[in-house]
């Protein structure tokens, strides 16, 4: 539910039922621990009655941030900060809070830096890095000890900030260990903080930069379960773990994750609106859906014009790249490259943030038709092959597409590369490498085993040998073992292009979803056509619908 100071309050709630209650009185009630829609609902009633900002008005305005009204929130607390009142320090986390979910990481850590109350200089420290100033956090009072009451916001705080710090200067396995037990120390305050960004979502994002989807899905998944930062950090948690399901390979998982974020009715917030954007982008490219594509792509290009580049928005603006790519829009993004770039250099170039967008860079370059890009970015992910297994992965993969872009086609290389990228978590990644070295070589046995290895990445059968019924043209088993007798014309591998061509996918798009050439689904179609004894295009749709339409479950 979203709190807004222009809303009525509900009957029971109105200023003027509430006129006769003391203003001391009505403003204890609305800062007791209550839930945050209340708690908003009763300061607002008070504003309805014509009573003056209250002295508590940093509260009124953490209790409108954590119902997710920022809007009032952020205007609240710029009174009270204006006004020099004696909770200006208070009312300053709270805009710090608002401001970085929508987008605003610098401005947000100006103010942690000149509120200094509570874990100020504790997320004050993560957004020093994220903006790429890592220089400055040295000069902030607290942040090697707690400052202040030992809270578990204060010590998870602590945490999250020494968990940033070790991902820039440190081994990604020690920030990650750091950051969720900062997730852990906080999932007791459940929805009662306010916090600008949660330890769970920082862990997931390095566990993300890193390969450890496993990690990222249990720490996300707790903090879902705990409610952890409220309606403000629900739907950053869920994209999150969207994201994460996404790059492992389970797709419908990742749609469904998506959807039931944006059937939560709430607006997002702008870093979440990206993080959507770009989920629908790489979602889009895994279905080979250009139109889809496009429509994800249309709906970042505003949103990146008000959206300044941090380190934590490098994993959709990486995907984004790409979408460019594909569409012919790189030239739209190369501002915010340059940005990422200089953010990057900045901190050191850390492999953990810096590999990661090189290797969707790569793939930009790929697209684009850009060997000499692609090179490049091949280089860069050499030098941190070092960093981890999961950087090794990601060279390799670099160093094993140049050549398959080159012709050079070595299937057990290739085939070693693909298996790489899916033990560190990049399954899909690892099916089209070998999917891509398959249809470019000129070697049949080759061809064949890429194949196999591309399917067998993707979840799916290997290719039957010949003399199998399927390799021989004939049906395959329907589910549970009976022949498939109302296509008895059709193998199983036609009846998948037919449903595709049924669904306006075009040859290249149904060979990308599939792992075969384009030219191989000419020729099923072809086949199709002739069996089914179609004179025309427009006959073979029509009857490719009825028999498409006879496998639908009824």
């Amino acid at each position: 539910m979203t709190i807004s100071m222009a809303t009525r309050p509900e009957p029971a709630l109105r200023g003027d039922l509430l006129d006769p209650v003391p203003r001391p009185l009505l403003d204890r009630v609305a800062t007791k621990e209550r839930p945050a829609v209340l708690s908003a609902q009763l300061f607002s009633a008070g504003a309805a009655a014509g009573r003056p900002l209250p002295e508590s008005g940093a509260r009124w305005a953490r209790s409108a941030a954590l119902a997710g009204d920022l809007d009032s929130a952020l205007r609240l607390a710029d009174r009270v900060i204006a006004e020099q009142r004696a909770d200006r320090g208070e009312a300053a986390l709270v805009a710090a809070a608002a401001l970085a979910h929508r987008g605003q990481l610098a401005h947000s850590t100006e103010l942690y830096r000149w509120s200094g109350a509570g874990p100020a200089a504790s997320f004050a420290t993560v957004g020093l890095i994220g903006t790429g100033h890592p220089a400055e956090v040295a000069g902030l009072p607290g942040t090697a000890t707690v400052d202040g009451p030992p809270t578990l916001l204060a010590h998870g705080a602590l945490l999250a900030a020494r968990g940033i710090g070790d991902s820039v200067t440190g081994t990604p396995i020690s920030a990650l260990g750091t950051l969720v037990r900062a997730a852990d120390l906080l999932l007791p305050a459940g929805s009662a903080v306010l916090l600008p960004d949660s330890p769970a979502a920082l862990a997931a994002l390095v566990a993300l930069h890193y390969g450890e989807l496993a990690v990222a899905e249990s720490v996300l998944t707790r903090a879902i379960a705990a409610g952890l930062g409220g309606v403000l950090l629900a739907a950053r948690h869920r994209l999150l773990l969207a994201w994460s399901l996404m790059v492992g390979g389970r797709t419908a998982a990742a749609r469904q994750c998506l959807a039931a974020v944006r059937q939560a009715g709430r607006p997002l917030e702008a870093r979440d609106q990206l993080f959507a954007l770009a989920l629908d982008a790489a979602l889009a490219r895994r279905d080979s859906d250009l139109a889809a594509h496009r429509r994800a792509w249309l709906g970042a290009c505003e949103l990146l014009m008000r959206h300044p580049v941090d380190l934590f928005m490098l994993l959709p603006l990486g995907e984004l790249a790409v979408a460019a790519a594909r569409l012919g829009a790189h030239g739209h993004l190369a501002t915010h490259l340059a940005e990422a770039d200089a953010l990057l250099h900045r901190l050191g170039d850390p492999p953990l943030w810096t590999a990661p967008l090189h290797w969707s860079g790569l793939h930009a370059a790929i697209i684009a038709e850009r060997p000499d890009l692609a090179a490049e970015r091949a280089a860069t992910l050499a030098r941190f092959a070092h960093a981890s297994g999961f950087h090794t992965a990601l060279a390799a993969a670099a160093e094993c597409w140049l050549a398959v872009l080159a012709g050079r086609i070595d299937a057990g290389r290739a085939q070693a590369a693909a298996r790489g990228l899916h033990a560190a978590g990049l399954c899909w990644d690892g099916a089209r490498l070998a999917a891509q070295a398959a249809i470019r070589t000129k070697d049949r046995k080759a061809m064949v085993v890429l194949l196999d290895c591309a399917r067998q990445l993707q979840g799916r059968p290997t290719a039957e040998r010949p003399g199998t019924a399927s390799a021989a043209g004939q049906p395959h088993p329907a589910p549970g073992g009976a022949a498939a007798s109302d296509h008895p014309r059709l193998s199983g591998r036609e009846r998948q292009v037919a449903a595709l061509v049924v669904a306006g996918l075009t040859y290249k798009q149904i060979g990308d979803r599939l792992f075969i050439s384009p030219k191989t689904v000419e020729h099923h179609v072809a086949r199709m056509r002739h069996r089914l004894d179609c004179g025309s295009r427009s006959d073979l749709l029509a009857r490719l619908r009825d028999l498409v339409g006879a496998d639908r479950p009824t």
